[in-house]
Order: C-alpha cells, then structure tokens, then sequence
C-alpha cells in the first residue's frame, strides 16, 4: 500500500477520532470512574497518531518535540504504563472549544450577518482614514464570531477599496488594522479561548474581568485611531464601488443582533458556569451547538443552518490536524513537567517576582514575548505557564492576574510570525510572516504595557 492509499485511510477516520475524544471528554466532565477516563484518554492518543499525519509545518515539529520530552519525563516520573493515557486531559477542553466553534460561524454566514458587514464597509466611504475606523469596526464585530476567518473575508472586501492606494501603504493598512481589530476584540470575547483557559485557571467570573479588558479593548482601539488618522490623513480614496443594495437600516438591526447574541449567549454560559462549577470553558463547549440550533430555530432557519453547520463543521474538524497534534503533545509534556522537580526550579523565578506585582507582571510579559518568537503558540505558552504560576496564584489577586495573563498572551496574535493570524495574513499579502508581523511589535508592546497599567491600578483601586 502506498504513502498517499495509506493516508487517505486514515483520513477517513479524523472526523469520528476526534469526536470521540472530545465526546468522552464531555462525559468524563460528569462521570468520574476510571473506564470513562481510559476510554477518554486511549481516544485522546488515537487522535494525537492520526493527526500526527496530517499535521505540518511548526506545528508538526512543536507537536513532536512536546511529545518526545513528554514520554522521556514519563519514563523517569510516570506511574506504569497502562497509566500513560491519562496525562492528555489538560489540554481536550481546548480542543473541544475548537471542535464546536464551526457552528457560531455558521449561525453568522446563515443570518448574513458577515456579508451586511462587509457592504457597509464599502458604503460612501470619505477617506482612508475614515475607512481605517469603519474596517476596525467590521473586524472587530465579525471577529467575535468568525474568529480567524475574518481576516481573509475583509481582505478580500478591502482590496477594492484600496485598489488606488500604493503597495507599501495598502499593506500598512491590512496589517495595523486588521491584526489589531482582531486582537483588541479577542481581549473581551467570552468564546476566546485564552480567556476562558485563563478564567478557569485563577477562578475568577468573566464579568469580573470583563470591564477592565473592554477598558483596555477600548483604549488601545482610540490610540490606534488617533495614530491612523495622522497616519491616512491626506490619502484620497476611490468611492467609484457601486452603492451596497442593503440599506442603513437593515445593516444596522443585523449588528444589533450580532450583539445581542453575544449577550445572551455570555449571560447563559455564566449561568451554567454556576450552575454546573465545571468552569467557563467547558460550559462555553456544553452550551455552544444547543445555543446556535436554538438561534437558528429562532429566526426560521434551522434546515438551512443544519445542513451548512454540519458540513461546516466536518470540514473544519479535518483540518484540526495541526491543532491535535501540537495540544495534545503539548498537554502530554505539561501533565509530566507538573508532575516533576523540574518544575520547583522554574516556578522559583515567578515566587520571587510574586513579592511586587509590576515584578511578576513584567516577566510575564517577557515570557510571552520571548516564546511568541521561539515557535510557541500562544495556547502552548499558557499551558506551559499556568503550573509554573501555581505556587503564586493565591498570593496576588486574582483579576489582576488574569487581566495580564489575558493581555499579553493576546498581544502576540498582532505580531508574532507562529500565529495563525500573522501567517494567515501574510499568505493573503504573498509577503513573509516576520516581515508582516514586526510592523506590529510597537503597538503590541504597548497593548502589554496599558494592560498591565490597567492590572496594577485595579490591584490598587480594587484589590489591594
């Protein structure tokens, strides 16, 4: 049997590998016996060797490097054998959240919700700069329900508009507005995935850490708006487009509804989350699927959305390869590193800077900023971090924590050349991810250092 007869077999078993680890992870969240979690775990593996075909790039290479330092870490500390598959559960929430999100995207492309956007964004535009804030605006809405498919939709819908503006401004202004739209609206969403992680991790609710970071959301938005307007001010724009055929009206009730789907959705995770006290990520995964059929129901579309999720979301999970392989290799290495003395040696540095909050705050960020350009996904940085972090958790407040956490794990969606974001863009520009990505750094340090402001004042306002 050949290479390519081998993987095209094996593809065909992704989509029901996949759903059974996530699937047995959402049992074992209820039925605490040792069959469900070895049943869960073996899953877990059988998905880490069958991605481990279609997974490439850094992710490949992270992937494997995770899971080699893993089993070494076993053989030294590790229980027996049979025990080995139950070291991948850290990281399934993750990849459950992954797992489910195709069917928000879908409720929006359903409810047209994506393309009223984009038409507004082309309607009777004055200049660049004027454009600049209302493609921010665009990216910022559709980005809390597209996520990373936002980026390539508004490209597509801004080339026309920019098609008079030089090269070297045009990339310019992809690059400073759509990474930092996406990020500044990823630092408030309750469907991001670092938020969620980081939340269930200091314990805290997300409404009480969702004002400061719509704060900072909303002061690094009016710096980059400030910044831009010098930046575009004396750039003309060609209005020659053809009026949109939606009216003001009707784009407007359709961005209305975006929020108040947000809301409500926000408000019931909450509910669960208290309810259950299995943490708000996995009530994000529980409540996710039910919440859009519900939606779709609502607004008498529920055939349609059924047929376009469903085959939404089976493309979506064949192409979670890279996302398999790297977690659960890294989820592997993290069970192990915790369970090691290695670890008392590295959570030293961080029990040191727990003595002043700006100390432990700063290196934080010098954390994150240095793995962002090692290779590290952000997700893998704050796994990685989180059990260095433990012996300090409870000596500093909780939302301050969780604040910077938030702030500097996101920051490198606007910067580094590993995130999807930065090379997705950058394969939409033809141009090299380090190059798109390094226009960024300056506003992204920046972006660290207000949140970690923010941090700090609260701490002293709030928490002290």
């Amino acid at each position: 049997m050949t290479h390519d007869r081998i993987q095209d077999w094996i593809g065909m078993w992704r989509v029901p590998v996949y759903t059974a680890a996530v699937a047995l992870y959402m049992v074992a969240q209820f039925v605490e016996t040792a069959p469900v979690h070895y049943a869960m775990g073996a899953a877990a593996l059988s998905a880490f060797i069958v991605s481990a075909f279609f997974a490439r790039g850094v992710y490949q290479v992270s992937g494997a490097l995770f899971f080699a330092f893993g089993v070494g870490l076993f053989l030294f500390y590790g229980d027996a054998w049979p025990t080995f598959v139950l070291h991948f559960e850290r990281v399934l929430g993750l990849l459950a959240l992954f797992f489910v999100l195709p069917f928000m995207n879908t409720l929006i492309r359903v409810g047209r919700y994506d393309q009223s956007l984009s038409e507004w964004l082309k309607r009777n535009v004055g200049g660049v700069s004027s454009l600049y804030r209302r493609s921010f605006s665009v990216c910022h809405l559709l980005g809390l329900f597209l996520n990373i498919a936002t980026i390539p939709l508004l490209v597509k819908s801004l080339r026309t508009a920019l098609r008079n503006v030089g090269g070297r401004k045009a990339e310019s202004f992809y690059v400073r507005n759509l990474l930092r739209a996406y990020a500044l609206c990823l630092t408030w969403s309750p469907m991001e995935v670092m938020i969620s992680t980081t939340i269930d991790f200091t314990g805290v609710h997300y409404y009480e850490v969702a004002l400061f970071l719509l704060l900072l959301a909303f002061t690094m938005a009016m710096i980059d708006w400030g910044t831009a307007a010098v930046s575009y001010r004396s750039i003309p724009l060609d209005n020659g487009e053809e009026a949109g055929r939606e009216s003001a009206v009707s784009i407007g009730k359709k961005a209305a509804q975006l929020l108040v789907v947000l809301v409500v959705f926000t408000v019931l995770v909450s509910l669960v989350q208290r309810w259950l006290g299995k943490g708000f990520l996995f009530s994000i995964v529980l409540l996710l699927v039910p919440f859009c059929f519900g939606w779709a129901l609502l607004v008498r579309r529920v055939k349609r959305y059924a047929v376009m999720a469903l085959c939404h979301w089976k493309e979506r999970t064949e192409g979670l390869g890279n996302y398999f392989f790297m977690f659960l290799g890294a989820g592997l290495f993290v069970e192990m590193l915790a369970r090691s003395p290695l670890l008392a040696g590295l959570g030293g540095w961080f029990r040191v800077g727990a003595e002043h909050s700006v100390w432990l705050y700063g290196m934080i960020a010098v954390y994150f900023f240095a793995t962002s350009f090692v290779g590290f996904h952000p997700l893998v940085s704050l796994t990685l971090l989180m059990p260095l972090l433990e012996p300090v958790r409870l000596l500093v407040p909780a939302v301050p924590l969780s604040i910077v956490l938030i702030c500097c794990s996101l920051a490198t969606v606007m910067y580094s050349p590993y995130n999807i974001s930065v090379s997705l863009l950058a394969e939409e520009l033809g141009d090299n991810p380090y190059r798109i990505g390094k226009r960024n750094v300056p506003f992204a340090l920046g972006y660290m250092a207000v949140g970690i402001g923010i941090a700090l004042l609260a701490e002293r306002l709030f928490f002290g």
